[in-house]
């Protein structure tokens, strides 16, 4: 069979389009790579300098009564300096308790063989808010990590090479260790997921202009680039989708029968649910479709390798808690022992009650859904609003349920199926303190797993685009201000969106 990726002689131009699609790529990983080598937690910069100043002056003072020799002196300050270091270390790498939870997990398994947190937590450096108590094997409460445990698990097991082959551990080195380890779990996933995105522009665009659109949308237009710089689910899903989604492509719209691409779109499409769970429809739907195209080639590829991953969900949640349903499963009764979420604990001497049992701010949740709908979609954390390329895609997807290629029409169907199932799902059904757009972040985070799905079905919208300069000029206006807002964060999305901030400053 030919590849379908490939473009026919008479395509002159293909040669320079994947060079555009080359540097684009770089372009984003020179931009994601360099934030995430500058993040630190510099709001506590000025903080931490203050003081160990004010700690070093006290200590000098104290040591000034004492009838000391010059050498005795020196020798005492350096000691005490070098303690007040230890104890007053208050900037870090990680910048959310959200990407801190997993960081403690990882830390837990490594370095002392248990899914328990208790002992690598502390009030400073090592803390989260997104954490739960429940009984260990030990009969003794514990707590753990609030987020799915395969995750974590997988990636302990790279922090468990390095600190092997280098004896550091993200104790010691948290700056160097973390750095290293978020560039493999989200820049070069990212990179991957980039250059899929050219391919799946390769094999439906027309245009020269569509296609590298489409890509620099990709680069350059998602929030899933601002949030390369934290650990987080949302870009693995995101590169999980792209990957399940071309080899769903081979199969449905080329024709492709071997396993190999079978068992992908099972296994990709299975990690993304694993990672976002309303991803189960897009595994659900993708299930249903290759089924009817080849039952023994989803016998012996697709099912399988759903399986490998929903095993391996059960097993790690089952390692971690004793129990198969996962952390989120265990919130919202009034049982006190059911409910994970709702905890005293003691941490450094102090007891302190679950942020949970006292939410504030955003956490709280938006009491009216149609408000929530409205800044979800339009508002100052809305889709449309702070990614307008996202337009194009709704444009793409009615072109293509008009399309006479009937594999098109089903493909546009299903994406759209899916985008209104998982938006009824997170504005409609769910609880109120549910409502709030992902807790404090750049955009609603929930649905950036999308984006490879509304980049495909972009397409249509950007050819035709391409086709008159002013129609360019639109969709370019509508990229500038997705990347603006994409940028808008620099190194932290665990920040409020730029719009959000402009209608605050214009409410007061």
């Amino acid at each position: 069979m030919s590849d379908p990726d490939s473009s026919p002689q008479s395509d002159t131009t293909l040669q320079l389009r994947w060079g555009v699609y080359a540097l684009l790529i770089a372009l984003a990983i020179g931009n994601m790579t360099g934030r995430l080598m500058s993040v630190n937690s510099v709001n506590r910069a000025d903080l931490q300098k203050h003081l160990i100043r004010q700690d070093v002056k006290r200590v000098e003072a104290k040591l000034q009564k004492k009838n000391l020799t010059v050498e005795q002196f020196d020798r005492e300050l350096v000691v005490a300096t070098a303690k007040i270091l230890s104890n007053r270390q208050l900037e870090r790498p990680f910048l959310s308790a959200n990407d801190r939870s997993r960081w403690l997990a990882i830390r837990a398994l490594v370095e002392h063989g248990t899914y328990e947190i208790d002992e690598v937590l502390d009030r400073n450096i090592w803390n989260t808010i997104d954490m739960v108590q429940h009984r260990g094997r030990d009969g003794k409460l514990h707590l753990y990590s609030s987020k799915p445990p395969l995750l974590y698990t997988i990636l302990a097991g790279e922090y468990w090479l390095i600190n092997k082959a280098t004896g550091m551990t993200l104790a010691s080195h948290p700056y160097v260790v973390g750095r290293l380890m978020l560039v493999t779990i989200n820049i070069l996933t990212l990179a991957l997921m980039f250059f899929f995105v050219a391919k799946l522009a390769e094999r439906f665009g027309t245009t020269d202009w569509g296609r590298i659109f489409v890509v620099a949308s990709a680069c350059l237009g998602t929030l899933l680039t601002t949030f390369a710089v934290v650990l987080n689910n949302h870009t693995v899903a995101a590169a999980s989708a792209t990957l399940a989604l071309y080899a769903f492509v081979r199969i449905w719209c080329d024709g492709e029968t071997r396993l190999r691409y079978y068992f992908a779109a099972g296994l990709f499409a299975a990690f993304t649910a694993a990672n976002e769970l309303p991803a189960l429809a897009f595994l659900a739907l993708l299930g249903i479709a290759l089924v009817t195209c080849n039952l023994r080639a989803w016998l012996l590829g697709f099912l399988p390798a759903t399986l490998l991953v929903v095993i391996a969900f059960f097993a790690t949640n089952y390692a971690a808690h004793d129990c198969l349903t996962p952390p989120y499963m265990h919130k919202g009764t009034e049982i006190a022992e059911e409910n994970w979420y709702i905890y005293n604990y003691t941490i450094d001497g102090v007891e302190r009650e679950s942020y949970w049992q006292n939410r504030q701010g955003i956490d709280r949740g938006e009491p009216s859904k149609a408000k929530y709908a409205l800044h979800a979609l339009i508002g100052h954390h809305g889709i449309f609003s702070l990614t307008p390329v996202w337009l194009l895609s709704t444009a793409g997807i009615l072109m293509w349920l008009r399309s006479g290629d009937a594999r098109r029409r089903w493909l546009a169907f299903g994406v759209a199926l899916l985008t209104i199932v998982c938006l009824v799902f997170y504005i409609a059904l769910r609880p109120q303190v549910d409502r709030n757009y992902g807790g404090m972040t750049s955009g609603l985070r929930w649905m950036f797993w999308f984006a490879p799905l509304w980049l495909v079905t972009m397409i249509p919208a950007a050819d035709w685009l391409a086709r008159s300069r002013t129609r360019q000029a639109i969709a370019l206006s509508l990229l500038a201000i997705s990347a603006f807002s994409v940028s808008y964060p620099t190194w932290n999305p665990w920040t409020q969106p730029w719009l959000h901030r402009w209608l605050d400053f214009l409410a007061r």
